[in-house]
Protein backbone atom coordinates (compact mmCIF):
# COMPACT_ATOMS: atom_id res chain seq x y z
CA UNK A 1 0.00 0.00 0.00
CA UNK A 2 1.31 3.24 -1.19
CA UNK A 3 0.93 6.10 1.82
CA UNK A 4 2.65 8.82 3.74
CA UNK A 5 6.13 7.90 4.48
CA UNK A 6 5.75 9.48 7.84
CA UNK A 7 6.37 6.07 9.69
CA UNK A 8 3.89 7.62 12.56
CA UNK A 9 1.00 8.17 10.35
CA UNK A 10 0.80 5.40 9.10
CA UNK A 11 1.23 3.17 12.53
CA UNK A 12 -1.49 6.26 13.33
CA UNK A 13 -3.96 5.44 10.86
CA UNK A 14 -3.32 1.70 10.75
CA UNK A 15 -4.08 1.40 14.22
CA UNK A 16 -6.75 3.32 14.57
CA UNK A 17 -8.33 0.71 12.02
CA UNK A 18 -7.88 -1.93 13.99
CA UNK A 19 -9.59 -0.18 16.75
CA UNK A 20 -12.97 -0.25 14.75
CA UNK A 21 -12.47 3.70 13.99
CA UNK A 22 -15.27 4.63 11.22
CA UNK A 23 -14.91 8.35 10.73
CA UNK A 24 -12.45 11.15 10.63
CA UNK A 25 -13.07 14.67 9.74
CA UNK A 26 -10.05 16.34 8.54
CA UNK A 27 -9.72 20.30 7.86
CA UNK A 28 -7.14 21.41 4.67
CA UNK A 29 -3.93 22.63 5.60
CA UNK A 30 -0.17 21.76 4.75
CA UNK A 31 1.62 20.51 8.25
CA UNK A 32 -0.79 18.26 8.09
CA UNK A 33 -0.18 16.75 4.68
CA UNK A 34 0.95 13.07 5.64
CA UNK A 35 -2.21 12.97 7.82
CA UNK A 36 -4.59 13.46 5.11
CA UNK A 37 -2.59 11.33 2.42
CA UNK A 38 -2.55 8.85 5.29
CA UNK A 39 -6.08 8.81 6.24
CA UNK A 40 -7.62 9.55 2.32
CA UNK A 41 -5.37 6.82 0.95
CA UNK A 42 -7.23 4.05 3.64
CA UNK A 43 -10.73 3.07 2.14
CA UNK A 44 -11.35 1.34 5.73
CA UNK A 45 -12.29 4.95 7.75
CA UNK A 46 -15.25 7.15 5.79
CA UNK A 47 -13.41 10.98 5.66
CA UNK A 48 -14.66 14.27 5.90
CA UNK A 49 -13.36 17.40 4.24
CA UNK A 50 -14.31 20.29 6.44
CA UNK A 51 -12.48 23.67 5.69
CA UNK A 52 -13.62 25.67 8.78
CA UNK A 53 -11.98 23.46 12.28
CA UNK A 54 -15.02 25.10 14.62
CA UNK A 55 -17.56 23.68 12.56
CA UNK A 56 -15.45 20.47 11.56
CA UNK A 57 -14.90 19.73 15.37
CA UNK A 58 -18.69 20.11 16.49
CA UNK A 59 -19.87 18.01 13.19
CA UNK A 60 -17.41 15.33 14.43
CA UNK A 61 -18.95 15.72 18.02
CA UNK A 62 -22.81 15.24 16.45
CA UNK A 63 -21.74 12.06 14.82
CA UNK A 64 -20.24 10.67 17.92
CA UNK A 65 -23.28 12.12 19.60
CA UNK A 66 -25.83 10.03 17.75
CA UNK A 67 -23.45 6.75 16.92
CA UNK A 68 -21.47 6.82 20.57
CA UNK A 69 -18.44 5.47 18.48
CA UNK A 70 -15.17 7.55 18.75
CA UNK A 71 -14.92 10.34 16.26
CA UNK A 72 -11.27 11.35 15.04
CA UNK A 73 -10.85 14.75 14.16
CA UNK A 74 -7.36 16.12 12.22
CA UNK A 75 -5.89 19.58 11.42
CA UNK A 76 -3.00 21.54 10.85
CA UNK A 77 -0.79 23.65 13.09
CA UNK A 78 -1.01 26.93 14.91
CA UNK A 79 -4.30 28.18 15.29
CA UNK A 80 -6.55 25.86 13.28
CA UNK A 81 -6.33 23.55 16.85
CA UNK A 82 -7.37 26.36 18.73
CA UNK A 83 -10.73 26.61 16.87
CA UNK A 84 -11.55 22.73 18.19
CA UNK A 85 -11.40 24.42 21.68
CA UNK A 86 -15.23 25.32 21.88
CA UNK A 87 -16.27 21.15 20.73
CA UNK A 88 -13.71 19.62 22.73
CA UNK A 89 -15.42 21.69 26.05
CA UNK A 90 -18.71 20.42 24.90
CA UNK A 91 -17.67 16.83 24.23
CA UNK A 92 -15.87 16.59 27.56
CA UNK A 93 -18.91 17.81 29.49
CA UNK A 94 -20.88 16.03 27.23
CA UNK A 95 -19.22 12.83 27.91
CA UNK A 96 -18.59 12.30 24.09
CA UNK A 97 -15.07 9.86 22.57
CA UNK A 98 -13.32 12.27 20.05
CA UNK A 99 -9.89 11.53 19.25
CA UNK A 100 -8.30 15.02 18.61
CA UNK A 101 -5.60 14.85 16.19
CA UNK A 102 -3.00 18.06 15.86
CA UNK A 103 0.00 18.25 13.53
CA UNK A 104 2.73 20.59 14.65
CA UNK A 105 6.03 21.69 14.10
CA UNK A 106 9.00 20.25 15.94
CA UNK A 107 9.68 20.89 19.34
CA UNK A 108 12.92 22.89 18.63
CA UNK A 109 10.67 25.64 16.36
CA UNK A 110 8.56 25.96 18.92
CA UNK A 111 8.32 30.12 20.00
CA UNK A 112 10.80 30.68 16.90
CA UNK A 113 8.78 33.00 15.42
CA UNK A 114 7.97 30.52 12.66
CA UNK A 115 4.57 30.54 10.82
CA UNK A 116 2.05 28.49 12.15
CA UNK A 117 3.57 27.65 15.35
CA UNK A 118 2.20 28.23 18.92
CA UNK A 119 2.09 26.34 21.73
CA UNK A 120 0.54 22.97 21.49
CA UNK A 121 1.58 20.42 23.43
CA UNK A 122 -1.08 19.76 26.42
CA UNK A 123 -3.27 22.89 24.65
CA UNK A 124 -6.81 21.33 25.90
CA UNK A 125 -5.52 19.89 29.09
CA UNK A 126 -8.44 21.16 31.07
CA UNK A 127 -11.16 19.51 28.94
CA UNK A 128 -9.57 16.17 27.81
CA UNK A 129 -9.22 12.79 29.69
CA UNK A 130 -5.69 12.98 28.50
CA UNK A 131 -2.79 14.53 25.84
CA UNK A 132 -0.23 12.92 24.04
CA UNK A 133 2.72 13.90 21.91
CA UNK A 134 4.34 11.91 19.13
CA UNK A 135 8.12 12.20 18.87
CA UNK A 136 9.03 13.77 15.56
CA UNK A 137 10.65 10.97 14.36
CA UNK A 138 11.22 7.00 14.86
CA UNK A 139 14.56 5.91 15.12
CA UNK A 140 14.31 2.78 16.63
CA UNK A 141 11.87 0.10 17.96
CA UNK A 142 11.26 1.85 21.04
CA UNK A 143 9.87 4.94 19.65
CA UNK A 144 8.12 2.58 17.72
CA UNK A 145 6.48 0.82 20.33
CA UNK A 146 6.22 4.18 22.32
CA UNK A 147 3.75 5.43 19.72
CA UNK A 148 2.07 2.10 19.42
CA UNK A 149 0.86 2.20 23.28
CA UNK A 150 0.12 5.92 23.04
CA UNK A 151 -2.57 5.25 20.46
CA UNK A 152 -3.92 2.14 22.14
CA UNK A 153 -3.95 4.11 25.36
CA UNK A 154 -5.53 7.05 24.03
CA UNK A 155 -8.39 5.37 21.95
CA UNK A 156 -9.53 3.04 24.72
CA UNK A 157 -9.33 5.70 26.96
CA UNK A 158 -11.56 7.86 24.85
CA UNK A 159 -14.27 5.27 25.45
CA UNK A 160 -13.58 4.24 29.10
CA UNK A 161 -15.89 5.17 32.22
CA UNK A 162 -17.48 8.11 30.99
CA UNK A 163 -16.19 8.76 27.34
CA UNK A 164 -14.27 12.36 26.43
CA UNK A 165 -12.01 13.81 24.27
CA UNK A 166 -8.30 13.15 24.16
CA UNK A 167 -5.89 15.21 21.77
CA UNK A 168 -2.74 13.62 20.46
CA UNK A 169 -0.27 16.20 19.19
CA UNK A 170 1.82 15.18 16.04
CA UNK A 171 5.03 17.09 15.27
CA UNK A 172 6.00 16.64 11.57
CA UNK A 173 9.45 18.18 9.62
CA UNK A 174 9.31 18.66 6.30
CA UNK A 175 9.52 17.70 3.32
CA UNK A 176 5.57 16.58 3.88
CA UNK A 177 4.21 15.60 0.95
CA UNK A 178 6.28 12.34 -0.04
CA UNK A 179 4.52 8.81 -0.18
CA UNK A 180 6.19 5.50 0.44
CA UNK A 181 5.22 1.47 -0.75
CA UNK A 182 4.92 -0.54 1.93
CA UNK A 183 4.81 -3.72 1.47
CA UNK A 184 4.14 -6.62 3.50
CA UNK A 185 4.10 -4.44 6.31
CA UNK A 186 3.05 -6.69 9.97
CA UNK A 187 -0.66 -5.48 11.61
CA UNK A 188 0.20 -3.35 14.12
CA UNK A 189 -0.36 -4.21 18.14
CA UNK A 190 -3.62 -3.71 19.48
CA UNK A 191 -4.73 -3.68 23.16
CA UNK A 192 -8.17 -3.80 23.66
CA UNK A 193 -9.62 -2.79 27.44
CA UNK A 194 -12.15 -5.33 29.16
CA UNK A 195 -14.73 -3.12 30.82
CA UNK A 196 -16.08 -4.75 33.54
CA UNK A 197 -19.80 -3.48 34.77
CA UNK A 198 -19.38 -2.08 38.19
CA UNK A 199 -22.33 -3.25 40.58
CA UNK A 200 -22.84 -2.61 44.02
CA UNK A 201 -23.25 -5.80 46.36
CA UNK A 202 -26.10 -7.38 47.82
CA UNK A 203 -25.75 -5.55 51.35
CA UNK A 204 -25.38 -2.16 50.54
CA UNK A 205 -28.16 -2.48 47.79
CA UNK A 206 -30.47 -3.83 50.19
CA UNK A 207 -29.40 -1.16 52.40
CA UNK A 208 -29.99 1.79 50.07
CA UNK A 209 -33.30 -0.06 49.15
CA UNK A 210 -34.43 0.18 53.01
CA UNK A 211 -32.97 3.51 53.01
CA UNK A 212 -35.08 4.37 49.93
CA UNK A 213 -38.42 2.76 51.55
CA UNK A 214 -37.82 4.74 54.85
CA UNK A 215 -38.29 8.04 53.07
CA UNK A 216 -42.22 9.12 52.29
CA UNK A 217 -41.08 11.88 49.35
CA UNK A 218 -38.42 9.98 47.05
CA UNK A 219 -37.86 12.46 44.39
CA UNK A 220 -35.61 10.86 41.06
CA UNK A 221 -34.34 13.89 38.47
CA UNK A 222 -32.50 12.59 35.49
CA UNK A 223 -31.15 15.34 33.12
CA UNK A 224 -29.53 14.65 29.84
CA UNK A 225 -28.65 11.28 28.35
CA UNK A 226 -28.77 8.62 25.38
CA UNK A 227 -31.82 6.82 25.01
CA UNK A 228 -31.79 3.25 27.27
CA UNK A 229 -34.29 1.07 27.35
CA UNK A 230 -32.88 -1.06 29.80
CA UNK A 231 -32.91 2.51 32.04
CA UNK A 232 -36.23 3.46 31.02
CA UNK A 233 -38.26 0.23 31.83
CA UNK A 234 -35.78 -0.02 35.13
CA UNK A 235 -36.99 3.52 36.21
CA UNK A 236 -40.47 2.85 35.44
CA UNK A 237 -40.87 -0.15 38.10
CA UNK A 238 -39.30 2.72 40.51
CA UNK A 239 -42.27 4.46 39.29
CA UNK A 240 -44.38 2.19 40.51
CA UNK A 241 -43.99 3.06 44.50
CA UNK A 242 -46.20 4.93 45.83
CA UNK A 243 -43.05 7.29 47.71
CA UNK A 244 -41.45 7.98 44.45
CA UNK A 245 -41.57 10.52 41.85
CA UNK A 246 -39.64 10.35 38.55
CA UNK A 247 -38.93 13.65 36.89
CA UNK A 248 -37.40 14.16 33.58
CA UNK A 249 -36.00 16.80 31.17
CA UNK A 250 -36.59 16.71 27.95
CA UNK A 251 -33.08 15.60 26.56
CA UNK A 252 -32.73 12.93 29.16
CA UNK A 253 -34.69 10.72 26.38
CA UNK A 254 -36.24 8.91 29.22
CA UNK A 255 -40.52 8.29 28.49
CA UNK A 256 -43.18 7.10 30.33
CA UNK A 257 -46.68 8.29 31.20
CA UNK A 258 -45.94 7.52 34.81
CA UNK A 259 -42.71 10.15 34.38
CA UNK A 260 -42.78 13.88 35.22
CA UNK A 261 -41.57 15.03 31.76
CA UNK A 262 -42.49 18.75 31.43
CA UNK A 263 -40.60 19.78 34.86
CA UNK A 264 -40.81 23.67 33.99
CA UNK A 265 -44.47 23.48 32.84
CA UNK A 266 -45.84 21.36 36.33
CA UNK A 267 -43.17 23.14 38.76
CA UNK A 268 -45.01 26.25 37.61
CA UNK A 269 -48.15 25.29 38.31
CA UNK A 270 -47.17 24.72 42.10
CA UNK A 271 -48.43 26.94 44.78
CA UNK A 272 -46.65 28.35 47.35
CA UNK A 273 -47.34 25.32 49.68
CA UNK A 274 -46.71 22.98 47.66
CA UNK A 275 -43.46 23.77 47.05
CA UNK A 276 -42.72 23.09 50.62
CA UNK A 277 -45.06 20.18 50.48
CA UNK A 278 -43.83 18.69 47.81
CA UNK A 279 -40.07 18.86 48.32
CA UNK A 280 -38.33 15.65 48.35
CA UNK A 281 -36.68 13.99 51.83
CA UNK A 282 -34.43 11.75 49.61
CA UNK A 283 -33.23 13.48 45.83
CA UNK A 284 -31.31 10.99 43.34
CA UNK A 285 -29.96 12.89 40.65
CA UNK A 286 -28.40 11.56 36.93
CA UNK A 287 -27.30 12.69 34.24
CA UNK A 288 -25.58 15.78 32.84
CA UNK A 289 -26.32 19.83 33.23
CA UNK A 290 -29.83 20.04 34.24
CA UNK A 291 -31.19 22.62 31.86
CA UNK A 292 -34.31 23.60 34.05
CA UNK A 293 -32.95 27.00 36.86
CA UNK A 294 -36.47 26.78 38.36
CA UNK A 295 -35.87 23.02 39.47
CA UNK A 296 -32.32 23.72 40.86
CA UNK A 297 -33.41 27.05 42.18
CA UNK A 298 -36.59 25.18 44.50
CA UNK A 299 -34.48 22.37 45.58
CA UNK A 300 -31.88 24.46 47.04
CA UNK A 301 -34.46 26.44 48.35
CA UNK A 302 -36.17 23.54 50.04
CA UNK A 303 -33.13 21.16 50.46
CA UNK A 304 -33.85 17.77 50.92
CA UNK A 305 -32.11 15.40 53.82
CA UNK A 306 -29.94 13.71 51.28
CA UNK A 307 -29.10 13.83 47.99
CA UNK A 308 -27.23 10.95 45.87
CA UNK A 309 -25.97 10.86 42.68
CA UNK A 310 -25.21 8.27 40.86
CA UNK A 311 -22.21 8.38 37.93
CA UNK A 312 -19.35 6.76 37.15
CA UNK A 313 -16.59 9.38 37.59
CA UNK A 314 -14.71 10.00 40.30
CA UNK A 315 -16.11 14.17 40.06
CA UNK A 316 -18.26 14.51 43.15
CA UNK A 317 -21.24 16.66 41.58
CA UNK A 318 -23.31 18.91 44.15
CA UNK A 319 -25.48 20.90 42.25
CA UNK A 320 -27.96 21.26 44.96
CA UNK A 321 -25.67 22.32 47.33
CA UNK A 322 -27.18 19.33 50.35
CA UNK A 323 -24.92 16.30 48.38
CA UNK A 324 -24.90 13.51 51.25
CA UNK A 325 -23.71 10.33 49.17
CA UNK A 326 -21.63 9.93 45.56
CA UNK A 327 -22.19 6.54 43.98
CA UNK A 328 -20.05 5.51 41.54
CA UNK A 329 -21.71 3.35 39.17
CA UNK A 330 -23.43 3.38 36.14
CA UNK A 331 -27.01 4.63 35.97
CA UNK A 332 -28.65 1.78 34.23
CA UNK A 333 -26.84 -0.29 36.73
CA UNK A 334 -27.54 0.64 39.64
CA UNK A 335 -31.43 1.04 38.64
CA UNK A 336 -31.57 -2.02 37.42
CA UNK A 337 -30.23 -3.55 40.72
CA UNK A 338 -32.65 -1.20 42.75
CA UNK A 339 -35.81 -2.11 40.94
CA UNK A 340 -35.01 -5.52 41.64
CA UNK A 341 -35.29 -5.01 45.36
CA UNK A 342 -37.18 -1.98 46.15
CA UNK A 343 -40.08 -1.84 48.66
CA UNK A 344 -43.05 0.70 48.74
CA UNK A 345 -42.38 3.49 51.53
CA UNK A 346 -46.37 3.85 51.40
CA UNK A 347 -47.20 7.37 50.84
CA UNK A 348 -48.95 9.47 48.14
CA UNK A 349 -46.14 11.49 47.10
CA UNK A 350 -46.13 9.78 43.72
CA UNK A 351 -50.11 10.21 43.77
CA UNK A 352 -49.92 14.23 44.68
CA UNK A 353 -47.35 14.80 41.70
CA UNK A 354 -49.30 13.39 39.53
CA UNK A 355 -52.47 15.29 40.52
CA UNK A 356 -50.56 18.33 40.02
CA UNK A 357 -49.19 17.34 36.56
CA UNK A 358 -52.88 17.01 35.40
CA UNK A 359 -53.67 19.88 36.72
CA UNK A 360 -50.53 21.66 35.24
CA UNK A 361 -51.14 20.35 31.71
CA UNK A 362 -55.34 21.64 31.97
CA UNK A 363 -53.77 25.04 32.98
CA UNK A 364 -50.57 25.01 30.24
CA UNK A 365 -53.62 24.12 27.79
CA UNK A 366 -56.17 27.18 28.14
CA UNK A 367 -53.26 29.28 28.82
CA UNK A 368 -51.86 28.47 25.06
CA UNK A 369 -55.40 28.86 23.52
CA UNK A 370 -55.62 32.53 25.07
CA UNK A 371 -52.17 33.57 23.80
CA UNK A 372 -51.93 35.37 19.87
CA UNK A 373 -48.77 34.64 17.36
CA UNK A 374 -45.28 34.53 19.63
CA UNK A 375 -42.70 31.74 20.13
CA UNK A 376 -44.57 29.81 22.47
CA UNK A 377 -47.44 29.45 20.32
CA UNK A 378 -45.24 28.52 17.33
CA UNK A 379 -43.76 25.95 20.02
CA UNK A 380 -47.28 24.43 20.15
CA UNK A 381 -48.19 23.53 16.70
CA UNK A 382 -44.65 23.17 15.79
CA UNK A 383 -43.65 20.47 17.94
CA UNK A 384 -46.69 17.71 18.23
CA UNK A 385 -46.19 17.91 14.52
CA UNK A 386 -42.94 16.74 14.00
CA UNK A 387 -43.12 13.22 12.50
CA UNK A 388 -42.84 9.48 13.97
CA UNK A 389 -39.28 8.61 14.68
CA UNK A 390 -37.34 11.97 13.92
CA UNK A 391 -34.32 12.95 15.80
CA UNK A 392 -34.54 16.39 17.10
CA UNK A 393 -31.81 18.89 17.76
CA UNK A 394 -32.21 21.72 20.14
CA UNK A 395 -30.03 25.24 20.25
CA UNK A 396 -29.34 26.69 23.45
CA UNK A 397 -30.64 29.58 24.81
CA UNK A 398 -34.68 29.84 24.24
CA UNK A 399 -35.43 26.83 22.31
CA UNK A 400 -34.51 24.08 24.27
CA UNK A 401 -36.06 25.95 27.25
CA UNK A 402 -39.49 26.02 25.38
CA UNK A 403 -39.37 22.42 24.52
CA UNK A 404 -39.04 21.68 28.24
CA UNK A 405 -42.51 22.67 28.24
CA UNK A 406 -44.26 20.24 25.64
CA UNK A 407 -44.73 16.99 25.00
CA UNK A 408 -43.70 14.48 22.15
CA UNK A 409 -43.23 11.21 22.70
CA UNK A 410 -43.34 10.76 18.63
CA UNK A 411 -39.46 11.91 18.38
CA UNK A 412 -36.95 9.11 18.78
CA UNK A 413 -34.51 10.66 20.79
CA UNK A 414 -33.83 14.92 21.57
CA UNK A 415 -30.10 16.16 22.12
CA UNK A 416 -28.77 19.34 22.74
CA UNK A 417 -25.45 20.95 23.48
CA UNK A 418 -25.46 21.01 26.92
CA UNK A 419 -21.89 20.15 28.11
CA UNK A 420 -21.74 23.52 28.08
CA UNK A 421 -24.66 25.37 27.05
CA UNK A 422 -23.26 26.88 23.90
CA UNK A 423 -24.86 28.43 21.07
CA UNK A 424 -21.55 28.47 18.69
CA UNK A 425 -22.08 25.25 17.09
CA UNK A 426 -25.51 23.55 17.10
CA UNK A 427 -25.86 23.79 13.46
CA UNK A 428 -22.51 22.15 13.01
CA UNK A 429 -23.85 19.77 15.34
CA UNK A 430 -27.03 19.01 13.65
CA UNK A 431 -25.07 18.23 10.19
CA UNK A 432 -22.80 15.47 11.88
CA UNK A 433 -25.58 13.98 13.79
CA UNK A 434 -28.22 13.91 10.40
CA UNK A 435 -25.33 12.30 8.16
CA UNK A 436 -25.07 9.44 10.66
CA UNK A 437 -28.96 8.84 11.32
CA UNK A 438 -31.05 7.04 8.63
CA UNK A 439 -34.06 9.40 10.03
CA UNK A 440 -34.86 12.35 9.42
CA UNK A 441 -33.21 15.36 12.03
CA UNK A 442 -35.35 18.51 13.25
CA UNK A 443 -32.97 21.02 13.98
CA UNK A 444 -34.52 24.30 16.04
CA UNK A 445 -32.47 27.25 16.72
CA UNK A 446 -32.53 30.73 17.42
CA UNK A 447 -31.55 33.70 14.62
CA UNK A 448 -28.44 34.55 16.56
CA UNK A 449 -27.59 31.15 16.29
CA UNK A 450 -28.05 30.22 13.25
CA UNK A 451 -26.30 33.44 12.47
CA UNK A 452 -23.84 32.46 14.65
CA UNK A 453 -22.86 29.01 13.39
CA UNK A 454 -24.04 29.94 9.43
CA UNK A 455 -20.54 28.10 8.11
CA UNK A 456 -22.47 25.19 8.91
CA UNK A 457 -24.27 26.09 5.86
CA UNK A 458 -21.86 25.22 3.13
CA UNK A 459 -20.61 21.78 4.48
CA UNK A 460 -20.36 19.21 1.60
CA UNK A 461 -22.35 16.82 4.40
CA UNK A 462 -25.91 18.77 4.23
CA UNK A 463 -28.58 16.55 3.81
CA UNK A 464 -32.23 16.66 2.82
CA UNK A 465 -32.95 14.82 6.00
CA UNK A 466 -31.83 17.78 7.82
CA UNK A 467 -34.80 20.12 8.29
CA UNK A 468 -33.99 23.78 10.00
CA UNK A 469 -36.80 25.69 12.44
CA UNK A 470 -35.40 29.08 12.56
CA UNK A 471 -37.18 31.09 15.23
CA UNK A 472 -36.77 34.88 13.93
CA UNK A 473 -37.50 36.88 16.62
CA UNK A 474 -34.76 39.29 15.89
CA UNK A 475 -32.17 38.91 18.44
CA UNK A 476 -31.11 37.28 21.56
CA UNK A 477 -35.14 37.21 22.90
CA UNK A 478 -33.77 35.00 26.05
CA UNK A 479 -32.22 38.59 27.53
CA UNK A 480 -35.81 39.70 27.68
CA UNK A 481 -36.56 36.70 30.19
CA UNK A 482 -34.14 36.94 32.06
CA UNK A 483 -34.04 39.37 35.38
CA UNK A 484 -31.43 41.77 35.15
CA UNK A 485 -30.63 42.73 31.18
CA UNK A 486 -34.11 42.29 30.70
CA UNK A 487 -34.46 45.80 32.95
CA UNK A 488 -31.16 47.64 31.65
CA UNK A 489 -31.30 50.38 29.13
CA UNK A 490 -28.60 48.57 27.42
CA UNK A 491 -30.50 45.47 26.24
CA UNK A 492 -31.37 46.24 22.66
CA UNK A 493 -28.16 47.35 21.43
CA UNK A 494 -25.78 45.08 24.13
CA UNK A 495 -27.62 42.17 24.96
CA UNK A 496 -29.66 41.32 22.96
CA UNK A 497 -27.77 42.73 19.74
CA UNK A 498 -30.58 43.51 17.55
CA UNK A 499 -30.84 42.76 14.09
CA UNK A 500 -32.88 41.07 11.26
CA UNK A 501 -31.09 38.29 10.16
CA UNK A 502 -32.24 37.12 6.33
CA UNK A 503 -32.82 33.27 7.07
CA UNK A 504 -34.38 33.56 3.30
CA UNK A 505 -30.84 35.03 2.05
CA UNK A 506 -29.02 32.20 3.33
CA UNK A 507 -31.39 29.49 2.15
CA UNK A 508 -31.16 30.93 -1.66
CA UNK A 509 -27.18 31.21 -1.08
CA UNK A 510 -26.64 27.35 -0.18
CA UNK A 511 -28.91 25.79 -1.80
CA UNK A 512 -31.52 24.86 1.10
CA UNK A 513 -35.98 24.62 0.14
CA UNK A 514 -37.12 28.10 1.89
CA UNK A 515 -40.46 28.60 3.77
CA UNK A 516 -41.01 31.67 5.76
CA UNK A 517 -44.04 31.76 8.11
CA UNK A 518 -45.65 35.25 9.87
CA UNK A 519 -48.95 33.39 11.93
CA UNK A 520 -50.30 30.30 12.99
CA UNK A 521 -52.54 29.53 10.22
CA UNK A 522 -49.37 29.32 7.92
CA UNK A 523 -47.11 27.63 9.72
CA UNK A 524 -49.92 24.29 9.99
CA UNK A 525 -50.36 24.76 6.14
CA UNK A 526 -46.97 24.67 5.56
CA UNK A 527 -45.72 21.77 8.32
CA UNK A 528 -46.61 19.23 5.62
CA UNK A 529 -44.17 19.73 2.71
CA UNK A 530 -41.26 21.35 5.06
CA UNK A 531 -41.31 17.71 6.70
CA UNK A 532 -41.63 15.72 3.32
CA UNK A 533 -39.13 17.93 1.07
CA UNK A 534 -36.42 15.01 -0.34
CA UNK A 535 -34.84 17.01 -2.89
CA UNK A 536 -32.60 19.19 -0.83
CA UNK A 537 -32.41 20.04 3.05
CA UNK A 538 -34.80 22.08 3.93
CA UNK A 539 -35.65 25.54 6.40
CA UNK A 540 -38.24 27.52 7.55
CA UNK A 541 -37.91 30.53 8.83
CA UNK A 542 -40.97 31.44 11.47
CA UNK A 543 -41.12 35.31 12.17
CA UNK A 544 -42.54 35.93 15.52
CA UNK A 545 -42.58 39.35 17.48
CA UNK A 546 -40.16 40.15 19.53
CA UNK A 547 -41.73 42.66 21.90
CA UNK A 548 -44.66 40.61 22.53
CA UNK A 549 -42.78 36.56 22.87
CA UNK A 550 -41.04 37.86 26.43
CA UNK A 551 -44.37 38.89 27.98
CA UNK A 552 -46.52 35.50 27.10
CA UNK A 553 -43.62 33.39 28.18
CA UNK A 554 -43.52 35.32 31.58
CA UNK A 555 -47.73 35.07 31.48
CA UNK A 556 -46.98 31.78 31.37
CA UNK A 557 -44.81 30.80 34.51
CA UNK A 558 -47.45 33.19 36.75
CA UNK A 559 -50.72 31.25 35.21
CA UNK A 560 -52.05 28.55 37.97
Amino acid sequence: METTDKTGCKILVELLVQKGIKRVVLSPGSRNAPLIIAFVREPRIEHFIVLDERSAAFIALGMAQQSGDPVVLACTSGTALLNYAPAVAEAFYQHLPLVVISADRPEEWIDQNDSQTIRQRDVFRNYVKASYSFPAEINCNDEHWYINRMINEAVNLSQDGLPGPVHINIPLREPLYRVKNYENSELERTVNTLYAEQQIGKEMMAELANTVASYKKVMVLASFGTPDMTLNKALEAIADCCNIVVLTETVANLSSHKFIQTIDRVLSAMTQDEKKSLAPELLITFGGSLISKMVKTWLRNYRPIEHWHISPSNHIVDTMQCLTRHIAVQPYGFWRQLSGCIKDGGSNYAELWQNLKLRATYSHSKYIDTIPWCDLKAFSQLLPAIPEGTVLQLSNSTPVRYAQLFEYEQVKRVDCNRGTSGIDGATSTAVGASWVNEEKTIFITGDMGFLYDSNALWSHYVTPKLKIVVMCNDGGGIFRFIQGPSELPELEEFFETYRQVDVEGFARLHGFSCWSVFEEQALQNVLPAFFAEKESASILAVHTPREVNDRILNGYFKRK
